[in-house]
């Protein structure tokens, strides 16, 4: 029989959760296996737009929030740990843009005045004009209003990569998943027929979480899928945007971000109500054809004539909740040595991490002397979407 490993945490899912638990957990002293059947941050981790959203999106019309409460102070962790002084050290991770920005069209302007009076504004906002508006916007035929959220958007292949340089030598690539057993007591996993002890085992899979608890005998926590069908769109003509554009409810009409392709060009990344519910039930072409009379209404002077266009299918995986809202935090469960969980958005990993280390710390789980690892066949990075889609 293969001789077991050893470890203090073993973390199954190398999406940007894994991997910035992984990477809090070796800086305090833990050792660490994460193990990722795919490539790293291939799952939703890429599929992100990177906004590291401070709640302004979920308080468009003046309401306190739980989730705007939640998420709150998420942008400030993140500013830190990219200038290399908070709980991780992310310098080197590509900063999109340092603001993102909340775009009213003219006849919607007065919508937004139950929100800038709402506390669950946090951090400083302010209307820009002029050249501060965002390059795209920058046209005379703009007569919108536009306001400066404490918001920030990061390049999410260059995240990371930098959280999976972070993991050392503790990544694994791994297909098959099975739990190592004492008795009725689960005290590890076998991967791909080598066993792995740990003191804790972390899921943080996303979606495949769900099929990993299967594989465990546990149907506990649920799972949720609510999916998005987002549109992306390349053309040298594009500008830099990053930006929630207002319509008439309390979801952003759309949400644009702009992202770098390998050959120069940028790509424009559109969510928002666009990609939800309506756009769910449409097919591609349907789906892109709508984003083009969303584009054509919004920002009739930017050529889109030679543009090429893609559409890509998310499903963002949460613990169920009734009625298929969205959590307002990040969500961890505990089964003695097993914790399932999920951060919810791209910003909240710093909070799922929080979480899993306030189970440690109650439950006295502290590094423990392992041997040294042996040379574990390592998983690659993701390639951006936007690149394996045009």
């Amino acid at each position: 029989m293969t001789q077991a490993l050893s470890t203090d945490v073993l973390i199954v899912g190398g999406g940007v959760a894994g991997l910035w638990l992984n990477a809090r957990l070796r800086r305090k002293g833990f050792s660490t296996i994460l193990v990722e059947s795919a490539t790293l941050g291939g799952g939703q981790s890429v599929k992100s737009q990177g906004i590291i959203h401070g709640g302004a999106k979920y308080a468009l019309h003046g309401a306190l929030t739980g989730a705007s409460e939640a998420i709150a102070d998420m942008p400030r962790r993140w500013r830190e740990a990219l200038a290399g002084n908070g709980e991780l050290d992310l310098s080197g991770v590509r900063l999109l843009s340092d603001a993102h920005y909340l775009w009213s069209p003219g006849s919607l302007a007065g919508n937004i005045t139950s929100f800038f009076a709402s506390k669950a504004v946090r951090g400083r906002v302010d209307q820009v004009k002029g050249d501060q508006l965002p390059p795209a916007l920058q046209n005379p035929r703009f007569k919108g209003k536009v306001y400066r959220l404490a918001e920030l958007v990061l390049d999410v292949p260059s995240l990371i990569r930098r959280l999976s340089e972070l993991a050392a030598d503790g990544l694994l690539a791994g297909q098959s998943i099975e739990p190592l057993l004492e008795g009725d007591k689960l005290v590890g996993l076998h991967i791909d027929g080598q066993p792995i002890r740990a003191q804790r085992i972390v899921l943080s899979a996303g979606r495949g979480n769900a099929e990993l608890l299967s594989r465990l005998g546990l149907n506990q926590p649920a799972q949720q899928l609510r999916p998005l069908h987002m549109v992306l769109v390349k053309s040298p003509n594009l500008k830099p945007l990053y930006a929630h554009c207002l319509g008439g409810g309390p979801k952003p009409r759309i949400t644009v971000t702009t992202h770098p392709a390998a050959d120069g060009q940028w790509v424009w990344y559109l969510g928002g109500d666009l990609a939800e519910a309506d756009g769910v039930a449409r097919d591609p072409q349907q789906q892109i054809a709508a984003a083009q009379k969303e584009l054509g209404d919004l920002l009739p002077w930017v050529d889109l004539s030679t543009a090429q266009w893609a559409t890509l299918r998310v499903d963002r995986a949460e613990p169920a909740q009734s009625g298929l809202v969205r959590p307002d935090n990040a969500f961890l469960h505990e089964d003695d040595a097993l914790l399932v969980g999920w951060p919810t958005k791209l910003a909240l990993a710093p909070d799922f991490a929080d979480r899993v280390l306030a189970a440690f710390e109650r439950d006295g789980v502290q590094p423990q002397q392992h041997p040294a690892l042996p040379d574990l066949p390592r998983p690659t990075v993701t390639t951006p979407v936007w690149e394996e889609l045009f």
